[in-house]
């Protein structure tokens, strides 16, 4: 059985897709990417469309009753592979220095709405 996952503290799908899916035991989230809910844009630079990517993460977690400390893996997406390091020093201060999930981390050619970075999670419960 799945459960589609939505809140309005993460921006809304801009496509046929969900927010996340509850499969009972793991939700996989959709790429977020780094718009602020509040004003619908993306703040500038990568550490802070990171920490705005993660902060999206968290909340639909939070909808499904988890919290990063859940998260198994992770895949970022960056248009740039030379923002690696100031995205990975963002995205330490997200988890539990020790347990850190697995990760994928690839340079694509383009990103929805020209974001520099969008970052997807599978989280177990």
């Amino acid at each position: 059985m799945k459960t589609v996952i939505s809140t309005a503290n993460a921006p809304a799908a801009i496509g046929p897709y969900s927010q996340a899916i509850d499969l009972g035991n793991m939700v996989i989230t959709s790429g977020q990417l780094p718009i602020d809910v509040a004003t619908g844009t993306f703040p500038d630079g990568i550490e802070a469309q990171t920490r705005q990517s993660l902060t999206n993460v968290k909340a639909i977690l939070a909808e499904a009753g988890l919290t990063m400390d859940n998260v198994v893996k992770t895949t970022v997406f960056l248009k740039d592979m030379n923002d690696f390091a100031a995205m990975n020093g963002v995205y330490a201060q997200f988890f539990t220095e020790g347990s850190y999930p697995a990760r994928s981390a690839v340079e694509v050619a383009r990103l929805p709405k020209d974001a520099l970075v969008e970052i997807e999670v599978i989280a177990l419960k």
